[in-house]
């Protein structure tokens, strides 16, 4: 009589586990992702225009796109051209490089390219999570390197995987 009732318990755990966890994922994903899908089913990334004093031809295209592929990736939203239920836009506001350690010859060791962006983002369905915020990272290499070509493509690619991984948390998984 006991063995069959340790087994009822077990299978009546089995079924309030199986029947709540549903309900407490309701919201969340895998990624950290805090999104109401009964409410928000789209977004749209508007171009971020590059500002800084320093051009880099091409980056605001690409950060638009990556900042794009990054939702469409770790949610299940849809992309729109324009309205969207998240709304992100925004400027490279920041483009340069710097020494940060120099040489005894007073020549740089190693420099850092940072980029700033400065993101607006907009949730038409709660407002109270609107926020205007600057975003920052950098990329340090050699100072005797020149950052051109496939290297300064590398440096700006790792920068701005960190930059959408950071607005995407600030915007949707609530950090």
């Amino acid at each position: 009589m006991q063995h069959f009732f340790q087994k009822g318990i077990v299978r009546l755990s089995l079924i309030v586990f199986l029947l709540t966890v549903p309900q407490a994922c309701k919201f969340y994903s895998f990624t950290g992702a805090d999104i109401d899908y009964s409410t928000t089913n789209t977004f749209n990334v508007r171009l971020f225009e590059n500002s800084a004093p320093l051009v880099e031809p091409g980056i605001a295209r690409d950060f638009t796109i990556q900042l794009q592929d990054l939702l469409l990736n770790q949610t299940s939203l849809d992309l729109v051209t324009t309205g969207g239920d998240l709304i992100y836009e925004g400027e490279i506001v920041e483009y340069y490089i710097a020494p940060i350690t120099a040489t005894a010859q007073n020549t740089a060791a190693q420099n850092r390219l940072t980029i700033t962006v400065n993101v607006r983002f907009y949730n038409t369905n709660n407002s109270d999570k609107d926020f205007e915020r600057r975003f920052s990272f950098y990329f340090d290499y050699a100072g005797g390197t020149q950052l051109t070509g496939a290297r300064l493509e590398e440096a700006v690619n790792i920068i701005f995987e960190r930059l959408t991984q950071d607005i995407f948390n600030a915007s949707l998984a609530n950090w």
